[in-house]
């Protein structure tokens, strides 16, 4: 996993180098931004494998920036904030953002939840290779593009939101806890942490569901969790 390329954006230079230096030190390479409108430029000029995005910038605000990179690219991005509030949270998640993590926070759990991302962003390319295609009423997933579609129309998710679909999806009508969500998709234990998988649940269902507020993909199952409520029609193999 070393050598990945990670954009840290944040104004407090001391945040940066700190964060620079170990993540140095654990083999990746790094790209440093101070303000929202240096984000976007970095992103687009140095592809990074991930970005760490502060959300109090000058300029353009971490929040801005992520809607901004959500429309061309699928990068994970980790949000830092000295906010702890849920509301910040859930804003940070909904808009496009795979973690959260807040101020101060220790290395060793910056660098779980860096490694984490990437992991997962590296399974997201793993399935794409595979050349599989799910295909349901109104919903096609293609893991050889790495696309995803609804009533024809291309969707655009991110790397989270894939992973998170294409888990239900490949097994339909089984019922998953958001714990158990969250061990598929982060690789790790969710710690009671459900309203991350809830926003980014929420989050696919405006994306691909016609009517959200009543779901035809994914269902909610009280006190238990979700589940992908079509079987697959067809699997079909592109390669």
């Amino acid at each position: 996993m070393a050598g990945e390329k990670i954009l840290i954006v944040d104004d407090e230079p001391e945040i940066t180098e700190l964060i620079s230096l170990y993540l140095v030190k654990e083999g990746f390479r790094v790209v440093i931004g101070a303000d929202g409108f240096k984000a976007l430029e970095l992103t687009r000029t140095e592809k990074p494998d991930l970005i760490i995005l502060d959300v109090l910038l000058p300029g353009l605000d971490g929040f801005e920036v992520c809607y901004e990179l959500r429309k061309e690219t699928d990068v994970p991005i980790l949000f830092l904030s000295c906010k702890d509030q849920e509301m910040d949270k859930i804003l940070g998640l909904g808009i496009g953002g795979d973690d959260y993590i807040t101020k101060p926070f220790s290395p060793g759990e910056l660098r779980a939840r860096v490694k984490a991302q990437l992991r997962r962003a590296r399974q997201s390319v793993t399935q794409a290779n595979q050349g599989q295609v799910l295909r349901f009423p109104g919903l096609e997933i293609d893991f050889g593009s790495y696309t995803v579609s609804a009533n024809g129309a291309p969707v655009n998710l991110s790397s989270t939101e894939f992973l998170l679909l294409s888990a239900m999806a490949q097994n339909p009508n089984q019922v998953f806890s958001t714990a158990q969500l969250f061990n598929i998709v982060w690789k790790e234990k969710s710690l009671g942490d459900a309203r991350t998988v809830m926003v980014h649940i929420s989050n696919l269902r405006r994306k691909i569901e016609s009517d959200p507020a009543s779901p035809r993909y994914i269902l909610t199952v009280r006190g238990i969790g979700y589940k992908f409520s079509y079987p697959a029609r067809t699997i079909a193999d592109t390669q």
